[in-house]
């Protein structure tokens, strides 16, 4: 289940295979910052598809470009960004809640990798106010997935609040029509 990709490179970045990559980049170092025909991927997009955080690591400390956008004009922030959980974490938190916990833990560890995954993507010097085709940012879809430890990432990034995307919202737009007051308040306070 998932991407699969043409590029060999891309892919093994998208399973999380760092020792596939190592063999890759070995071999030709230029292969870093391949796109995908198909999508416009990078490896280091597709990790950041899956939150991959040991592969994202690998990838910037090998000077991949963060910068790069695919079809979509999305960067690997924006991907970090709309990441939320699949329905087989659904099913698995679900499943696991009324057994001693095991699903809330699952989501926090979930949560906790994006955290992590975010946090080394904004390590690097990314724009977090690049926008897509949609015109949205990053701080768009973290507002729209409620993730407030995110949110709160890219705004002490000095993420822009007061961008419109295509539909004429800004994120505090957003938080506010989805009623996420925490967010509201958060996003208030830096204007």
């Amino acid at each position: 289940m998932g991407l699969v990709y043409s590029e060999p490179i891309c892919q093994a970045a998208y399973d999380g295979d760092v020792r596939q990559l190592y063999h890759f980049l070995s071999e030709d170092p230029n292969g870093l910052n391949v796109q995908e025909p198909r999508t416009g991927d990078t490896p280091l997009i597709a990790a950041c598809r899956r939150r991959n955080v040991v592969v994202v690591n690998y990838l910037l400390e090998n000077q991949a470009n963060v910068h790069l956008t695919n079809k979509k004009q999305r960067t690997c922030l924006h991907y970090v960004s709309k990441t939320s959980l699949s329905l087989l974490d659904y099913l698995l938190i679900a499943l696991l809640m009324p057994i001693l916990l095991l699903g809330y833990f699952l989501l926090l560890q979930k949560q906790r990798q994006s955290i992590s995954v975010m946090t080394a993507v904004l390590s690097s010097r990314i724009n977090v106010n690049a926008v897509d085709y949609k015109g949205n940012t990053a701080l768009h879809y973290t507002c729209l997935r409620k993730s407030y430890h995110l949110v709160r990432l890219l705004l002490d990034r000095s993420a822009d609040v007061n961008i419109k995307n295509n539909d004429g919202e800004t994120p505090l737009d957003i938080a506010t029509r989805l009623k996420f007051n925490k967010i509201v308040r958060m996003l208030q306070k830096t204007q």
